[in-house]
């Protein structure tokens, strides 16, 4: 049965990247010198792409065929990180949140329509 690896798994040599993504090695070392993309390094110092990053270069070529500049795809990309690791946090907020609750560590709170003029009920202690 074969393995599964991590998308953060550095596997890929240059060549083996750049015709996965569909672009020239020295396309994704200008890639690199831009802040784009950046690939492990092995000790001898030879790049090493992962499934991410394969996958952020088919990414910057969509937005290089939508037109784009690198400097705009460079804000994109950024901006488009920014909201995944914000989603993150609310998902991460949200499961907290359902998790005191049911714990009983959030009290939702009782709402009610007052009309001017009248005394609200949650001042009556017989409704208590």
């Amino acid at each position: 049965m074969a393995e599964k690896r991590s998308r953060q798994e550095t596997v890929y040599v240059i060549s083996v990247a750049a015709e996965l993504a569909g672009m020239h090695p020295q396309t994704l070392r200008i890639y690199e010198r831009r802040g784009l993309v950046n690939p492990g390094r092995t000790t001898g110092g030879n790049r090493r792409y992962t499934d991410a990053d394969i996958a952020r270069l088919r990414r910057i070529a969509q937005l290089a065929a939508e037109g784009l500049n690198l400097e705009g795809i460079r804000m994109v990309m950024q901006l488009e990180d920014e909201v995944t690791e914000l989603r993150r946090q609310v998902a991460e907020l949200r499961a907290r949140m359902n998790g005191e609750t049911a714990r009983g560590e959030i009290v939702p709170l009782r709402q009610a329509v007052v009309v001017f003029g009248q005394r609200p009920s949650i001042f009556d202690r017989d409704r208590y």
